[in-house]
């Protein structure tokens, strides 16, 4: 609620302290000299406040939003080298659509417009955008308006925590099937790419992601002990990922002709001083591969959920299929509940068989 002090100096000037007090708000108040700038400014920020439209700082009106984004590129992603390219994609989204608005304008009801607008787009590939990818571009932004908050001191509470989130799918399942399976590695085991067919039995067998297969290096890799550490992973942990069986003995043939002008199991071509040492690119053999073996709607990354889900029907927890995959919760796993339903009923008859005889 607003309350307006009356105050007179000793040299018999008149003044008007406005104050303004809300559950849950910092105290804001201002001086003035006149009575009615008092009523007129206090009701003014009442209403902002209850709008979610005020914030406390001068900064708010001296800085856009461009210049919030801008310092976060400069000073803090820097920091994140895993999220540049992509947040750098994001926060340009967001500078080219509001970035000459003052953060004081930037409301809730503001940023829940252009949310929609953002998810009307549509992508580099001509598709609409889907929920999971407004909710990546939405996170990057509140992160930058808790920087304006807690570090810069530039607003004073973060706008995005009023704006709803769309619903994300349940997360997508797709796996191949045992002829599926047959017909890809054929595929991949006939293509011109001698790397194709051991990275794809690779991502079958440990579920790991692409971009940890093509940056396996051979002093990260035991072949006697059968497994390969993950130093750079996508949850931040280093991981131990097993290697056994077909890719196993696949990556012990590739240790006896491998290069050795290069750390990578699986190096680009042409390696000089002038070309840094970098893992191939395989997306044009996956591609063809896919295409010979008539498969579609498919992504690479799908080797990765068919993984999980062979874990799933032959028996594995939900809590072991996350330490394959390196997830740290169970949430991730819980879309491949629904293949270990044959798993679960032998738990939990072997249960009652013990405790009731």
């Amino acid at each position: 609620m607003a309350n307006i002090e009356k105050r007179t100096t000793s040299d018999g000037k008149t003044s008007y302290r406005a104050k303004v007090r809300l559950k849950g708000h910092p105290l804001q108040s201002a001086t003035f000299e006149r009575l009615t700038d008092a009523r007129k400014w206090a009701a003014s920020t009442e209403s902002a406040i209850k709008e979610g439209r005020h914030f406390k700082t001068r900064e708010a009106k001296r800085h856009t939003l461009a210049d919030l984004i801008d310092r976060y590129v400069k000073d803090v992603l820097p920091g994140k080298p895993k999220n540049i390219r992509v947040q750098s994609r994001q926060f340009a989204w967001w500078r080219d659509q509001m970035g000459s608005y003052a953060l004081a304008d930037v409301t809730p009801s503001m940023i829940a417009e252009y949310r929609d607008k953002l998810a009307a787009g549509v992508t580099v590939r001509g598709t609409q955008r889907n929920p999971a990818t407004v909710v990546r571009y939405m996170a990057a932004l509140s992160v930058a308006f808790t920087h304006a908050v807690n570090e810069w001191e530039w607003i004073d509470a973060n706008p995005m925590r009023k704006v709803k989130k769309p619903t994300e799918s349940r997360g997508r399942v797709r796996f191949l099937s045992d002829d599926e399976r047959a017909r890809l590695l054929k595929a991949c085991k006939e293509s011109n790419n001698p790397f194709l067919y051991p990275v794809v039995v690779l991502a079958l067998s440990t579920g790991m992601r692409q971009g940890e297969i093509m940056g396996l290096t051979w002093d990260v890799v035991d072949l006697t002990k059968g497994r390969a550490i993950l130093h750079e992973t996508k949850n931040g942990e280093r991981r131990a990922v097993a290697l056994a069986g077909h890719a196993l003995e696949l990556l012990k043939e590739l240790g006896k002709v491998r290069r050795i002008d290069s750390k990578y199991l699986f190096p680009a071509k042409g390696i000089t001083p002038q070309k840094p040492q970098k893992p191939m690119d395989l997306r044009t053999p996956w591609e063809s591969a896919l295409k010979k073996a008539e498969i579609h709607d498919f992504k690479f990354h799908d080797l990765r959920h068919s993984a999980a889900s062979y874990l799933a029907m032959n028996g594995a927890s939900l809590a072991e299929i996350a330490e394959v995959l390196g997830h740290k919760t169970l949430q991730m796993v819980k879309r491949y509940a629904h293949l270990s339903e044959g798993h679960t009923a032998r738990v939990v008859e072997s249960m009652n068989n013990k405790i009731f005889g």
